[in-house]
């Protein structure tokens, strides 16, 4: 592994920690206003979701697109990795937590992982590949 790859790594895992705490802090300010926990979920997690694009296209990946358009395809591929992974870890924890009684706790940690690792990739070789 080279010092590039060492350091877009790093990087996207500060980035994950904060967004993370955005999650977080959007949550509980959205139910300050007695909005429901899941509509609070939803909101939150669309405010963290838009930080993770911010974020992982300036300071991770570098991002060189410019128009309107490549910019609006790479939120829409995104978005869309982030909705199948969320996708994922329920399911991941449905079968493994709910039907196959394993731990929660280890679940949900394999689980996070596997997704962080997804992300990663597709962010990496699909969503904001280098231009060659």
């Amino acid at each position: 592994m080279n010092f590039k790859n060492t350091k877009q790594l790093i990087l996207y895992g500060i980035c994950g920690v904060l967004t993370t705490v955005i999650n977080i802090v959007a949550y509980w300010l959205v139910r300050k206003f007695d909005v429901g926990i899941t509509s609070s979920t939803v909101i939150a997690w669309l405010v963290a979701v838009f930080f993770a694009y911010w974020s992982n296209r300036k300071y991770v990946f570098h991002s060189t697109n410019t128009s309107f358009i490549a910019i609006l395809f790479e939120a829409i591929y995104f978005f869309a990795c982030r909705i199948a992974t969320g996708v994922f870890d329920v399911a991941f924890m449905y079968l493994f937590a709910d039907v196959l009684a394993f731990n929660e706790v280890y679940t949900k940690t394999a689980s996070n992982i596997i997704v962080i690792v997804l992300n990663y990739i597709a962010s990496k070789l699909f969503i904001f590949k280098e231009a060659k």
